[in-house]
Formats: structure tokens, sequence, C-alpha cells
């Protein structure tokens, strides 16, 4: 039997509402606010073309965004535990986005995890960067 990791497990599961949530499969308010418990209230992000959001943009972000993204589909691979400590983890991972029509895109992600005193994982920081392109 293979022990899962509770910090791979967040981050698919995470992006499963974020990808419902865009794709407007959870249209219910409900979602959105279930979707952003999930990250710090001292959340910092640096997005793959350099923008710096915090937890309210990320807030306006979200809240703005459902149901913009018919159709997205999502796929996370390469999942690593760079760092873990009873405060939390550091976590890298390859994303894949695709929507029809549109071209597919591939990111580097590092996430931050912050853990609380009663055990919940919390987004504390992401940095996502664009993958080069073979080409």
């Amino acid at each position: 039997m293979t022990a899962t990791n509770p910090y791979f497990d967040d981050v698919l599961s995470t992006h499963v509402l974020i990808r419902e949530w865009l794709s407007g499969e959870a249209a219910a308010a409900e979602k959105c606010a279930d979707l952003l418990a999930r990250f710090s209230p001292d959340f910092t992000m640096v997005a793959p073309g350099g923008m710096q959001l915090d937890h309210a943009g990320l807030t306006r972000f979200f809240q703005g965004a459902g149901g913009s993204r018919p159709g997205l589909a999502m796929r996370i691979t390469d999942l690593q535990l760079i760092q873990e400590s009873a405060a939390g983890a550091t976590v890298s991972y390859r994303e894949f986005q695709s929507l029809p029509g549109a071209e597919n895109t591939e990111r580097w992600s590092t996430v931050v995890y912050e853990k609380t005193p009663d055990g919940a994982l919390l987004w504390r920081h992401l940095h996502e960067t664009w993958a080069a392109r073979a080409d």
C-alpha cells in the first residue's frame, strides 16, 4: 500500500476546484468561498507574466472569473516535495491548461504551504513560470 502525500493531494484537489470554478461547472457563490478558504489571508503570488497578487487580488480575480473559461481542462504532473516541516511545506509541480480553440499553456509552479495549528493546509505563496518551449 502506498501512502499519499497530503500536500500533493491538496495541490490536486485545489486545482479541481479552480477548474470547476473557472469553467462554470461550480457556479454557486459558496463554491468560490470554498476555493478561497484554501488560501492564507497572507497569500501572495507571482503570476507567470510577473504580475503580483495578494489575497485581496486573488479574491477579486476568482470572484470575477467564475465561469469565464468554459471547457477548461487542467492537468498536474511532476509533483515534488521540496521541503517539509511542522510549519508547512514547499511543493513544485507542472501545470498544463487547455481551452477549446485556444493554445495550450504549460507552467512550472511552486507553492509554499503553511499548516495551521489545527492541521489545515493553506496556500501561503505561489510562484508560476511559463515553461520554455522546445522549438
